[in-house]
């Protein structure tokens, strides 16, 4: 009797083909998408060029890592102006229009503590704690229970804040996110995800005028080294995997903050919280000190650096797995 053997053979995709094949199905959205941002500084060519080479490529990597009925936790960070909202989005556009992921987004800055609370921790704390920004002012307790809450088999509905920087406080709870599934991705951005504290020694020596003058017993920023060491240490175990977008140096933070309040002023028909150049420049100051140690650790540990060059565009991507 002769057995006839029928060799079943799987078809092999190039990856290239595969890429090839995202950049045409999500090309649309993602132009669409930085034309509603007002992205109007690059020109299509540059678009394409970012989608192809750095975009997409983010995009694969992830879907690599994430593993079914297990929600993925990324955290994306960069200094002020960077990019993180508009990489998130991106990320998101791709994720779900190609990998078919349900992809939640969310801010750290969503979850800063309300005015009224900040007025607290500056009376009790320090004055400088009115002013939103520093491990300290946001309610990292909240943030700890929503990534419990995603890691849950049985998931329930979930609310979450919503912050309006314009108002600096946290809005009405009948404008807070809502998370009705669970999802499979979470991209949580921030300036500070994934910071880590320092030694006692260096936080001796003021780093700013700010520091130097507002805070001459050490009290502010030792309260926030605690907080890294402790409280956000904790839910910053709870993330897989860190993005960080890279920008060449502290000096650039300005003049790429200054840009992003201009976008904001047109956001609102309202212009009285806006800040102004010298609040601006004060205001990056809160952020030095974590943004340059940040330079430091996360070049070095995070599973994706995003370089950037001083005109916000991306020379080059790193990966570690």
């Amino acid at each position: 009797m002769m057995v006839k053997t029928i060799l079943l053979t799987k078809k092999i995709i190039n990856p290239m083909q595969l890429a090839n094949e995202c950049c045409e199905r999500v090309k649309k959205d993602y132009l669409k998408f930085l034309k509603k941002e007002k992205i109007l500084n690059k020109s299509n060519s540059n678009k394409m060029n970012n989608l192809k080479n750095f975009y997409i490529p983010m995009s694969f990597w992830i879907n690599n890592k994430y593993k079914k009925k297990n929600t993925l936790i990324l955290g994306l960070s960069g200094s002020q102006g960077s990019g993180k909202t508009t990489t998130g989005s991106i990320l998101k556009i791709i994720l779900e229009k190609f990998f078919k992921k349900n992809v939640f987004v969310i801010s750290i800055d969503d979850f800063y503590k309300t005015l009224e609370v900040r007025k607290i921790l500056s009376k009790n704390k320090h004055l400088l704690f009115k002013t939103r920004g520093v491990p300290g002012t946001h309610d990292i307790n909240l943030v700890r229970s929503f990534f419990n809450l995603i890691k849950k088999k049985k998931f329930k509905k979930i609310k979450l804040p919503k912050f309006n920087k314009s108002q600096d406080d946290r809005l009405e709870k009948n404008k807070w996110h809502t998370v009705k599934q669970k999802p499979e991705i979470v991209i949580f951005e921030g300036w500070c995800i994934g910071a880590k504290p320092q030694n006692n020694l260096s936080l001796k020596k003021p780093i700013n005028d700010l520091e130097k003058y507002e805070d001459k017993n050490l009290t502010w920023r030792k309260y926030v080294n605690e907080k890294l060491k402790n409280d956000y240490k904790k839910v910053f175990k709870m993330i897989d995997h860190f993005i960080f977008i890279k920008s060449p140096n502290f000096k650039i933070v300005f003049k790429w903050r200054l840009a992003q309040e201009n976008k904001l002023k047109n956001k609102h028909y309202y212009k009285k919280k806006i800040m102004s150049y010298s609040k601006i420049k004060r205001f990056i100051m809160f952020y030095q000190r974590i943004t340059l140690q940040m330079l430091k650790d996360l070049s070095k540990s995070a599973s994706i650096v995003m370089i950037l060059n001083k005109n916000q565009n991306i020379k080059k991507i790193l990966f570690r797995n």
